[in-house]
């Protein structure tokens, strides 16, 4: 699944004229959730919804302004997200104490403990360099990183610029004030997210868009598994399979053949031997529960009780498997076998995926996403 999220602080939205723009943007954009603030506008009707979404796929929820500033909405596509429960809370990011606000979203964090996303504009930055002219930090981005740390978000950079806001005058005030912070299991759902500044109009702010989704996989480059030398015999296999390679011809000939033959005969047998590491720990997971609760129920029999021991054995080396697999692709190697930090090591490699994959691509003068024309593109660089 890919989720697109838009957040931008719109400067008001009580002119018609304004809010056609907005719906526009929106149209092009093609979001699956637009949180827009300042809205400035204290009632939002279904007939102000439509005039901006402009679809019949769309819920919202909103908080309204208190007099000519603030307020915030938040409008999703039915047809990609559900209203589980709601909360609207009291304090805007424009509020005068932050602390409310930190106080107000960790709550949240607490009440519902699920994978969670919060954006827009905080008006505040979290280091100098993301405010033009400043060189020291102050009270407030204190504030700020420690709340992201107590609640375990995970901020990214931001791509496509520096900064998010300007007040475009001849000496220009600049700040990144609006961003995207999400949970690390947020992550587990969606390891290519990014979030990348948008092109400006009718406002002092960027929006930024948040994008996510699953890895575009090309053709798999064959890796030599290190989880391999924990299968007994497996020197002896490799030996047997080497020796029994026979071909004529120059020296560099024959390496080379004999090496592509060894890594055919190793993809066919780690499926058959190892298969899908993860799957086959899930599989066993699920048939010792089955046992467990017969066991709850009646005696085990003699050979169901051979079978319990032996699927404890194989989840033992499945798990021990799993964490050599991921610790490898995470190339974390200061952690010794062991340490069970499989699921750590699964967002190191998350991590890297994200930033060695090439999402989108300038291509023959046009900025294009396609996988196939980025693809086509960098193999005739």
């Amino acid at each position: 699944m890919n989720v697109k999220i838009i957040s931008w602080n719109v400067r008001g939205l009580n002119e018609q004229d304004k809010r056609l723009w907005v719906r526009n943007l929106i149209r092009s954009w093609r979001p699956d959730i637009v949180c827009l603030q300042e809205t400035k506008m204290e009632l939002i009707t279904r007939v102000v919804i439509r005039s901006l979404w402009g679809g019949q796929h769309v819920d919202w929820s909103y908080l309204g302004s208190c007099g000519a500033s603030r307020g915030v909405l938040l409008m999703w596509d039915t047809r990609v997200v559900d209203k589980v429960e709601e909360a609207v809370g009291h304090f805007s990011v424009s509020s005068g104490d932050r602390r409310f606000l930190w106080e107000e979203l960790s709550g949240l964090s607490s009440w519902w403990n699920v994978p969670w996303c919060v954006g827009g504009d905080f008006n505040v930055v979290r280091f100098p360099s993301e405010r033009a002219g400043a060189t020291a930090f102050t009270a407030a981005m204190r504030e700020f990183s420690e709340f992201i740390s107590e609640q375990g978000l995970i901020d990214i950079p931001l791509e496509g610029g520096t900064f998010t806001w300007s007040n475009s005058r001849e000496v220009a005030s600049k700040a990144r004030l609006d961003r995207f912070l999400f949970s690390q299991d947020w992550e587990d759902k969606f390891p290519t997210v990014c979030q990348r500044r948008m092109s400006r109009l009718l406002s002092d702010h960027f929006p930024i868009v948040l994008e996510g989704g699953s890895f575009h996989r090309g053709r798999r480059p064959f890796r030599f598994e290190n989880m391999w030398l924990k299968d007994e015999g497996f020197v002896e296999r490799v030996r047997s399979w080497w020796e029994s390679y026979h071909l004529q011809g120059a020296p560099s000939f024959v390496l080379a053949n004999k090496l592509k033959l060894l890594k055919h005969d190793l993809k066919k047998w780690n499926v058959e031997v190892f298969g899908n590491v993860e799957e086959r720990g899930k599989q066993l997971w699920k048939d010792l529960s089955v046992l467990e609760t017969i066991e709850d129920s009646r005696g085990l029999t003699e050979e169901e009780k051979l079978e319990l021991e032996r699927i404890r054995g194989e989840l033992e080396k499945a798990s021990l498997l799993e964490e050599i697999c991921w610790r490898q692709k995470s190339r974390v190697l200061c952690i010794r076998e062991g340490d069970r930090n499989t699921k750590f090591f699964h967002r190191v490699a998350n991590s890297h995926r994200r930033f060695n994959s090439i999402d989108r691509l300038t291509v023959d003068g046009e900025l294009s996403s396609d996988p196939e024309a980025i693809a086509e593109c960098i193999s005739r660089f």
